[in-house]
């Protein structure tokens, strides 16, 4: 059976009451003892001098280290309150921000506290999901490669030996089965060679008791456990778009990729607090009593299939506490890619955290004939500070087939099957030129530069139809091979310089190329294949190389008496 899923969340929070906390709080307090609340502290880390020039295990140690003092040492009163008080609490560091759990009586206490910014009430989200009768159809046709992969040519990137190798691409959902076929091998946890397996700093769950959405609090996977599980399917469906292969089928964008993996929702239902911890986990991955922190294992990217819509009772006073999670993992050097949401192809319609922030990278999604999915939310943001167009681009995400947690293919629909393919794009790009892994500026900018540009089907305020980017594919819709090619010849502020630097003039070349030495004009060059194969040998420096009758594709030029080599792609 086929399955469409298209997400819808339900957050209910309500007007503010006052200047410091959420009303919903006090009416959940006539009908409880005890709610769930996010308290968000003022002081915020300073990270505006973590620089680009730096690597992105740099990057992240720098970034780790100052939200880690900072939240140490401004939550040092209110800590001590709760655990004099004997109130369950738990502190992040991702967001100046402790999640408790109280009652009417140290509601009042908190107002007194003058470092609290906000109390937010914790509010439970609701994934559901629709299904339909005709997977049967699709399944009996059992494709070598999903339309995803061959519309979006991935298959050209991993015949140049690049198939995100060395990559850890991560991603927060309704948990994962870690043992389904396809995804096994490419879970960083486990050792392919002995059959081990190890889900310290590979797995977190957020999930700690049964939401208040469920019918029940008999969870399938259990709360607070220390091996992936995934209670519902979505999550190993997105992680089997982003690295999923078997010998008879390959649906995964980056099938040699690393993946990691948090549970964040309990059955569909997550909560503020449930995402701000997945987001802590990624930022400085943790053994699974949750100690000893390690930056340097934090993924390159992470996919994000799930959003909260204005439509269904958001509040907007939870915006700006998300947007700041999600620029300090940005800072840190992580690309965290979002699903557009589903609310269809009218003007604004992409309304909801974390889709509507610049921080994020917003993806729509296509479809098999290549126009926009009918249920693709579309731009601009209009909700949010200042007007800008999203998503960033689009991907494939109607009826993408990959496998649950049953470990069965299945067809889903959604922006939720669109990110996905991004985030296992990114793996591709850094695989390709190392350098770029923790420049997220550079991965965006490759990525929406060699999308296939679309023009909008709907006019709205603020974008035009044949923009790019565009209300409604942003810069158009993902090209792997493109991709991989800028980022082949893109340089970062890490590149290491030569002392006899040469350089090759144009860059990419059509037909003629020219080698320009700035130290010694007698060094001679080799022109190779991506793949090692001697073209030319003992070319010379400020000479003009006929480069027609060269197919396309990346070639290695090397100086033969330095062993510097240069990239670039021939068109």
């Amino acid at each position: 059976m086929r399955f469409i899923v298209i997400l819808a969340f339900s957050c209910f929070y309500s007007s503010l009451f006052s200047q410091s906390y959420s009303k919903k709080i006090t009416e959940k307090l006539l009908e409880a003892k005890k709610c769930d609340v996010l308290i968000e502290l003022k002081s915020k880390a300073d990270l505006s001098f973590v620089g680009n020039n730096l690597t992105k295990k740099e990057k992240a140690e720098m970034v780790y280290s100052l939200l880690r003092n900072n939240a140490e040492m401004s939550q040092v009163r209110l800590v001590n309150y709760l655990q004099v008080n004997n109130i369950n609490f738990q502190s992040f560091i991702i967001v100046n921000a402790i999640h408790a759990t109280i009652d009417q009586k140290a509601l009042n206490d908190l107002l007194s506290f003058q470092e609290i910014k906000f109390i937010y009430y914790d509010e439970t989200l609701k994934l559901l999901p629709v299904t339909d009768n005709t997977f049967n159809t699709l399944q009996a046709r059992g494709p070598m490669l999903t339309w995803g992969i061959e519309r979006i040519e991935a298959d050209k990137v991993w015949s140049q030996g690049y198939e995100g190798q060395g990559v850890t691409i991560a991603g927060e959902d309704t948990g994962y089965n870690w043992e389904v076929e396809g995804i096994k091998n490419k879970y960083r946890g486990y050792n392919t060679t002995n059959q081990t397996v190890d889900h310290n700093y590979n797995w977190h769950d957020a999930i700690h008791k049964a939401s208040p959405l469920s019918a029940d609090s008999i969870n399938p996977c259990g709360y607070s456990i220390r091996t992936p599980c995934d209670d519902h399917g979505h999550g190993t469906h997105t992680v089997g778009t982003m690295t999923g292969s078997t010998e008879k089928e390959i649906y995964g964008v980056a099938p040699k990729a690393n993946w990691i993996g948090c549970r964040n929702m309990e059955r569909g239902n997550g909560a503020l607090s449930t995402y701000i911890e997945c987001f802590e986990f990624f930022l400085a991955p943790t053994d699974l009593d949750g100690l000893n922190p390690k930056p340097s294992l934090a993924p390159s990217a992470i996919n994000n299939s799930w959003y909260c819509s204005r439509e269904e009772g958001c509040d907007e006073s939870n915006f700006a506490i998300m947007e700041e999670v999600v620029n300090n993992l940005r800072t840190s050097g992580i690309v965290v890619v979002v699903s557009a949401g589903n609310s269809g192809q009218v003007c604004g319609n992409i309304s909801a955290p974390p889709a509507i922030f610049k921080s994020s990278f917003t993806v729509g999604s296509f479809a098999i004939n290549d126009t926009i999915s009918s249920f693709s939310s579309s731009g601009p943001v209009y909700n949010y500070k200042d007007t800008i167009i999203k998503p960033d681009v689009c991907a494939p995400g109607s009826d993408v087939l990959s496998r649950t947690h049953t470990g069965e293919l299945a067809a889903w629909s959604g922006t939720s099957m669109a990110g996905p393919h991004v985030a296992g794009l990114v793996a591709l790009i850094i695989n390709a030129n190392p350098e770029l892994d923790g420049n997220v500026s550079k991965i965006e900018e490759i990525i929406k530069l060699s999308s296939r540009p679309a023009d909008a089907n709907i006019d709205c305020i603020g974008s035009t139809l044949s923009a790019r980017p565009n209300h409604v594919y942003g810069y158009g819709k993902i090209l792997a091979p493109e991709a991989i090619r800028l980022a082949i010849i893109t340089k970062t502020s890490n590149s290491k310089q030569s002392i006899n630097k040469f350089i090759i003039q144009p860059n990419p070349v059509v037909n003629s190329l020219r080698i320009i030495n700035l130290n010694n004009d007698s060094y001679t060059y080799s022109l190779r294949q991506i793949s090692g194969k001697v073209i030319f040998n003992q070319l010379k420096s400020s000479q003009t190389l006929d480069m027609s009758s060269l197919n396309s594709g990346v070639y290695i030029l090397q100086c033969n008496q330095t062993g510097q080599n240069e990239k670039f792609v021939k068109f």
